[in-house]
């Protein structure tokens, strides 16, 4: 029997770079579970990374996974761009080095674990367990401002 498991994920930065946090909703059946954390010193796209890592890090056995994020970045990056940055040994299109290369890695080795549907969603347009990631993020976020 396939596990399904929704994640919904959210970064957030104050200044970019600046003060970053991530945020993860995770629904399996009636169980709702809530994540977030930060960095003193990041950008907006690596918190967007780290919400989806953390999220999937979050899954303890193979699941079927509908993950949902406000970021082009994500989205594009893993269903788009990284079979190109993979096969240019971690490359642009441009020859360039591939930024967040190292998030990108562990977010292509989490995502072999499971069978993901990646899914795209407007940000701040009212999408609760969207706006709860969103909270989450800014949550992570404010917990740096004493480092």
């Amino acid at each position: 029997m396939t596990r399904k498991v929704i994640l919904y994920t959210d970064g957030a930065c104050k200044g970019n770079p600046g003060r970053g946090g991530w945020g993860v909703v995770l629904r399996y059946g009636d169980a709702v579970k809530t994540m977030y954390g930060g960095e003193h010193h990041t950008t907006n796209n690596r918190m967007e990374l780290m919400a989806a890592i953390q999220g999937l890090k979050a899954l303890k056995r193979d699941c079927e996974v509908d993950l949902y994020t406000d970021s082009q970045y994500v989205r594009k990056g893993i269903t788009e761009w990284m079979s190109g940055w993979k096969r240019n040994g971690w490359k642009t299109s441009a020859k360039k080095p591939v930024k967040n290369d190292d998030l990108w890695r562990e977010l292509d080795a989490e995502t072999r674990k499971h069978k993901v549907n990646w899914h795209w969603v407007k940000g701040h347009a009212g999408i609760p367990d969207n706006e709860l990631a969103d909270e989450l993020a800014n949550k992570g976020v404010e917990e740096q401002t004493g480092n």
